[in-house]
């Protein structure tokens, strides 16, 4: 069931309630297999018989169908994955965020000078830690993808040495060299997060869709480590199994800055 908190200008919607928010946001015709959705939103109070939208409702909606820049962020670890973003339009910014299990979605107004401290809120950015020094972990990604293999199968079973088996099965992957150290990253695992930036700009001298992205890895006590390889923006299927896996550990800082370096300025945005 959609709800709202007036006082903090958040509202809990599911997909396809924000389907239907956007099509009436746009004088569109809801679809009748979208009526469940819609009959919600009337019960809610945030749409009536006529199609009309609850006033709490403009910000939100004159952002999400009209936005200048769109952040995207997956972020997978234990409990499955995770798709949060931030919605940056020409008054307001909407973040929202997901919740394990949950199908609806919290979307919530932000102030737009915090953009930068939202982004790292989503992906649970701590500032201590202060420097480190960087170190590199390489392997390909089948060897990787064995590895999550068998932390998965091992996280079933009550007793098991994580370590000992994600190890076991890097090295029959080919990847003993890396079977220790990223043994131990895999295991500590919190999250592997991609987030990406998209906006209307030039391509190839080309007016089109420009697009930044970076990916990390959070690995608690042994810290944050950039993944450089496969490089982002990355195209579905254009990684397989042989292609170069490559992690670096960084401060930080360093991935605030990268955040950070995510936005377009306004000679981007044109």
């Amino acid at each position: 069931m959609p709800s709202f908190d007036v006082t903090r200008s958040r509202f809990r919607l599911s997909d396809d309630e924000v389907f239907v928010l956007a099509q009436l946001a746009t004088g569109q015709p809801v679809p009748e297999s979208m009526e469940p959705a819609a009959a919600r939103l009337r019960d809610a109070g945030l749409a009536d018989g006529a199609g009309e939208l609850s006033a709490l409702l403009l910000p939100l909606m004159k952002t999400l169908v009209q936005p200048s820049v769109i952040l995207s962020l997956e972020a997978g670890g234990r409990q499955g994955t995770l798709h949060h973003g931030l919605l940056i339009g020409d008054e307001h910014v909407v973040c929202h965020e997901t919740w394990p299990g949950e199908e609806e979605a919290e979307y919530r107004l932000v102030e737009p000078r915090t953009v930068v401290w939202t982004l790292a809120d989503l992906v649970a950015l701590r500032q201590s830690g202060g420097e480190t020094d960087e170190e590199v972990v390489e392997t390909t990604v089948g060897v990787l993808e064995a590895g999550l293999t068998a932390l998965e199968k091992a996280a079933s079973v009550p007793g098991a040495d994580e370590r000992a088996l994600v190890a076991e099965a890097l090295g029959a992957a080919g990847g003993a060299t890396a079977a220790p150290r990223l043994a131990e990253l895999i295991v500590e695992l919190r999250s592997q997060w991609r987030m990406t930036a998209a906006w209307q700009g030039r391509r190839d001298g080309a007016q089109g869709v420009a697009a930044r992205a970076v990916a990390a890895w959070d690995c608690g006590p042994l810290g944050y480590w950039l993944r450089e390889l496969p490089a982002e923006p990355l195209a579905e299927g254009a990684a397989g199994e042989g292609s170069p896996f490559r992690l670096r550990r960084v401060a930080p800082k360093r991935v605030w800055q990268e955040l950070t370096a995510l936005l377009p300025d306004a000679a981007e945005l044109g």
